[in-house]
């Protein structure tokens, strides 16, 4: 029977220690790394948050309900960091869900330099986000502004006939937020009601 050298089994316990801190810090990191995109996803499809979806969504044909209007509200936010302003031509108005409504934004850069931007969009009630269709976005794509360029893109968009009977106000917030230059400028397609190309 041989005698274990307490020596090498100590530096044996020590390796295992290391390597499983090592692990666990791994296993952190890539927990943190996805963390964000998979709470994204997540309020994306519970409405958690007031997050929405950043694709174009088709009008849906099923009729107007006209027996009803909704209050949609209008808030803009310009982030740190970016010299712009964002408005909006009305800062309410009442619609029937189903009804297809376009409302036009202008975006104003008011630096000395061309920069690049993002509107990032939020609704409240979290609720409502499962009911807000955006036919046409500004919010899809980043956009490029020339210095003291101005310009303006419409939001189309649609609220579903099911939205809730205890809504009555839909707020959507567009907060501005500086982006890095890209090498070609992506514009966003203006879609109007009729849903034809401009």
């Amino acid at each position: 029977m041989t005698s274990s050298d307490p020596h090498r089994d100590n530096r044996a316990g020590v390796r295992r220690t290391v390597w499983r801190s090592v692990a666990a810090l791994a296993g952190m990191f890539a927990f943190a790394f996805a963390l964000v995109p998979l709470y994204d996803v997540f309020c994306q499809v519970t409405g958690l948050n007031g997050k929405v979806n950043n694709s174009a969504q088709a009008v849906m044909h099923d009729g107007v309900d006209e027996s009803r209007l909704v209050t949609v509200q209008f808030i803009t936010r310009s982030g740190s960091g970016l010299p712009w302003q964002l408005e909006v031509e009305t800062r309410q108005m009442r619609v029937h869900p189903g009804q297809p409504t376009e409302v036009s934004f202008t975006f104003d850069n008011q630096g000395d330099e061309e920069s690049w931007g993002r509107a990032v969009p939020s609704v409240s009630p979290s609720q409502a986000s499962q009911h807000l269709r955006k036919i046409s976005c500004f919010c899809f794509d980043e956009q490029r502004l020339e210095a003291g360029e101005r310009r303006d893109i419409p939001l189309v968009f649609q609220l579903s006939r099911d939205l809730p009977p205890d809504v009555k106000t839909v707020t959507l917030v567009y907060t501005l937020y500086p982006v890095e230059a890209r090498n070609a400028p992506q514009q966003a397609s203006a879609v109007t009601l009729e849903g034809e190309q401009s």
